[in-house]
């Protein structure tokens, strides 16, 4: 009854504001399942502002979930909604640091706000328990179609395939572009994944010499000329684990070379919806040839398990989901639905310009505690490809870091060809904090400038 709602003066209507600090308050536990708020009228006074602004919040407090009115008693906050819901802690235990994550919100807003999709995938959960299309419903494909074009790819309905997650992608891609036996090219350091995609498909794997800008362009002549491969695979936007992006002269290079040989390629791009000004995918210029990847696990989460994948042409998307069939099955109808969700309402944007504002911070707290160690990044990366000093080897740095909450991989992990570099990719995602990071971070430091053992 004493609530009172801090009101952010955002620029939203007043009424918004104040269903807003009620999901916020709800989120941080300053108001809890069974609590009733201050009657309409009261709070109006107490606010001086009019009472059908209050009415109206409270309405759309009740909309969203939150609340709940009943005549004669006064309005309620919400029990046994998934808002009031404590944490299960053994979910929180199950991250894996071997993974290159985004950062984890942190703002009650928007985490109120992303609660808020549940409502929608509950108030449908008995239809999306259903099978359904392999490749998604329309109404998923509009909502890929609005996200994409934040790219700049405006492709037909038809060529559009929600998919669950790079990874099953890239396989059932391969598994209609080449055989046992058959030569892939890619970058010289690439991602884990296709390497073992590659081993279980048998298939060969050539990588390519990169230089700042990607992959070069007479590396890729002479790898076609020398081995007859199949596809391409590439990562051209902050690309893991280098954190190099392919700036747009060396797309267009790249696109020429492969629509002059006739080419197809895998364009990974996971991280392109991070940076505000991502060069347009190599898509853009071949899209005849290219099979674009725009996953979800980076920009969003990668519980999710879904990208939105755009096919060279319907037909080639028709392949792709008799692909996946044999593959995944179908994306998770409940992901999907709340994807859509998010992106019609705007909480994925709202999640995407986190991890980009989120990562910056963290890129600063890595130059402060890393001031003078060489290694690669962008400030809108979720990691750095540092080069270890001399006479530190990988084995040296994973022993003395063992049991600490950073993410840390060895080159061995990236390299397709060559020995492995003195080089690891550190993470600065996932839900570790920005204090905990800095401390991790400045133990590693630490261990960098001690002798190396054995030495």
């Amino acid at each position: 009854m004493s609530w009172l709602p801090e009101l952010t003066k955002s620029g939203k209507p007043l009424y918004l504001e104040i269903a807003d600090a009620i999901a916020t308050d709800v989120s941080a536990g300053r108001l809890k399942a069974g609590d009733r708020l201050p009657p309409q009228r009261r709070l109006a006074k107490r606010l001086a502002i009019d009472f059908t602004t209050v009415s109206r919040a409270y309405a759309e407090a009740r909309q969203r979930g939150l609340v709940d009115s009943h005549v004669g008693r006064g309005t309620f906050v919400e029990a046994g909604e998934a808002l009031a819901a404590r944490p299960d802690a053994s979910r929180e235990a199950a991250e894996d640091l071997t993974m290159n994550m985004p950062p984890e919100p942190t703002d009650p807003v928007l985490l109120a706000k992303m609660r808020e999709g549940l409502g929608y995938v509950g108030a449908n959960l008995v239809a999306l328990l259903r099978y359904q299309a392999t490749t998604g419903s329309e109404k998923d494909k509009v909502a890929a179609s609005s996200w994409l074009s934040m790219r700049g790819m405006v492709p037909k309905l038809e060529r559009i395939a929600v998919t669950p997650g790079a990874h099953p992608t890239i396989t059932a891609i391969l598994s209609i572009l080449a055989r046992s036996g058959d030569t892939i090219l890619c970058e010289e350091i690439t991602y884990p994944g296709l390497r073992a995609i590659a081993g279980l498909m048998n298939l060969r794997v050539v990588g390519l010499k990169m230089d700042r800008d990607g992959i070069l362009p007479d590396a890729l002549e002479a790898a076609i000329a020398a081995h007859t491969p199949k596809a391409l695979y590439v990562n051209p936007t902050l690309q893991n684990p280098t954190t190099v992006t392919m700036p747009t002269a060396r797309r267009l290079a790249v696109a020429e070379i492969l629509t002059r040989h006739g080419l197809a390629a895998i364009e990974d791009d996971a991280y392109g919806f991070i940076p505000l000004k991502a060069p347009a995918p190599l898509a853009v210029s071949a899209p005849d040839l290219i099979w674009h990847i725009g996953g979800l696990a980076k920009c969003i989460g990668a519980g999710l398990r879904l990208a939105y994948t755009v096919a060279p042409s319907g037909k080639d998307a028709l392949l792709l989901a008799n692909a996946l069939k044999a593959v995944s099955g179908m994306a998770s109808p409940i992901s999907m639905a709340l994807a859509t969700q998010w992106i019609e309402d705007g909480t994925a944007d709202m999640i995407r310009r986190f991890n980009r504002a989120e990562s910056e911070a963290r890129q600063r707290i890595a130059a402060e505690a890393l001031e003078g160690f060489d290694y690669d990044t962008n400030q809108h990366a979720f990691n750095i490809w540092l080069r270890l000093p001399d006479g530190f080897s990988r084995a040296d740095l994973m022993g003395r870091m063992a049991g600490r909450h950073v993410g840390i991989t060895p080159s061995d992990a990236f390299t397709v060809c060559g020995p492995p570099e003195e080089t690891v990719r550190v993470c600065l995602g996932g839900q570790i904090t920005r204090d905990r990071l800095k401390t991790e971070l400045m133990v590693m430091a630490s261990a960098l400038h001690s002798p190396a053992w054995g030495g």
